[in-house]
């Protein structure tokens, strides 16, 4: 005997996973996890009994439902699931994910288009971050297919714009949770930091690396991911955050000098793992840090001196974000913008096992 759940599986930047109306999830939360754990699989590296692609980027899922907050269309929370794990962590945010949220809203009949484009705010109920998504709607309907292009996803689709509102220290208690610009922690310069996403930055060459290597070169190299990790914990502490053990934050990135005509290159590690491109608000982030005078970042990035526009570069191509300065305090982010694009990829039911359900058992 199984339970099915209405479900959308979308993909939301460069990232992808099932979608659920909050009324069709189990309201108690130990209740709910289990069923999540359930629908993508884990534990179970391959995850084969369930819908997660057997890596961390395929391995989420987004609860959308109608908000009540004044000013606000709807109320995003994003779950992070490990392949092999079963821990399921809603603490940190998804820029890519979110990018999946105004359609599905859209497709389900929890928010109604404005016209040709459609504007909806929305919450993201893991950090309290605001952000504006514009997307295209003609006739009523929600159009995916288009020329704008992301690196990371083949082809094109139609793009959606995000207008991130207030994104300095979504998780940690500020912008720069250590109060400093740099810090030497565990013996390596380090810039700790939170636009959006809590990161470690470092230079690549501090622990002996070019920060031109493969995605793949670095997962094999056991020796940087261990050092990686020792400082992270370090750097949880630092930050404020306690024990990040268990805990997919800070996200470590390793910086080095742009070569294809951006502003920063990145290898991005989410938390143990290679990012096969950049996370969005990771991104954001990093591109914050470029802008910073006295951060790690800041004697190796080119920064446009007639704008905020910052290319990051990644192993997948590059990812541009337009970011507001206050000019009175610069570390005050107005703004924050950027593009991604979505597509629905599934729509259905998702069936879940009966023993699921039943207190105490995992999947």
């Amino acid at each position: 005997m199984q339970t099915s759940i209405p479900t959308l599986f979308m993909r939301g930047g460069t990232s992808r996973g099932p979608f659920f109306c909050e009324a069709d999830l189990p309201s108690d939360t130990a209740t709910r996890d289990r069923v999540l754990l359930a629908v993508l699989g884990s534990p179970d590296p391959r995850q084969i009994d369930g819908l997660g692609g057997a890596h961390p980027l395929t391995s989420k899922a987004g609860i959308v439902r109608k908000s009540t907050t004044p000013g606000v269309d709807l109320d995003f929370l994003f779950v992070q699931i490990q392949p092999a794990g079963d821990s399921v962590d809603s603490t940190a945010n998804c820029g890519n994910m979110l990018a999946a949220v105004a359609p599905f809203a859209l497709e389900t009949g929890l928010a109604a288009a404005q016209g040709d484009t459609t504007t909806l705010r929305v919450l993201t109920l893991n950090t309290g971050m605001q952000c504006d998504m514009t997307v295209q709607t003609p006739g009523g309907r929600v159009a995916y297919e288009g020329d704008a292009r992301i690196d990371g996803v083949p082809g094109s689709a139609a793009p959606v714009e995000i207008a991130f509102l207030d994104t300095a220290g979504s998780v940690c208690a500020s912008l720069l949770p250590t109060r400093n610009v740099r810090d030497v922690i565990d013996g390596v310069d380090v810039t700790c930091i939170d636009n959006g996403m809590p990161l470690v930055i470092l230079r690549a060459d501090a622990l002996g690396r070019s920060g031109y290597e493969s995605v793949a070169d670095l997962n094999a190299d056991t020796a940087l991911r261990t050092r990686l990790e020792t400082l992270r914990l370090a750097c949880g502490h630092a930050m404020g955050l306690g024990d990040v053990s268990s805990k997919n934050y800070p996200k470590m990135t390793l910086i080095a000098a742009p070569r294809e005509g951006g502003s920063i290159s990145t290898r991005s590690f989410i938390p143990h793992v290679c990012h096969d491109a950049i996370g969005v608000l990771a991104a954001v982030t990093v591109a914050t840090a470029c802008m910073l005078d006295g951060s790690v970042a800041d004697d190796l990035a080119v920064a446009p001196a007639d704008s905020g526009r910052l290319s990051v570069e990644h192993p997948g191509g590059e990812f541009s974000v337009e970011l507001d300065i206050d000019s009175a305090n610069p570390h005050n982010v107005v703004r924050a913008a950027l593009l991604r694009t979505a597509r629905l990829i599934m729509r259905g039911d998702v069936m879940v096992p009966h023993s699921i359900w039943q207190k105490g058992t995992t999947a």
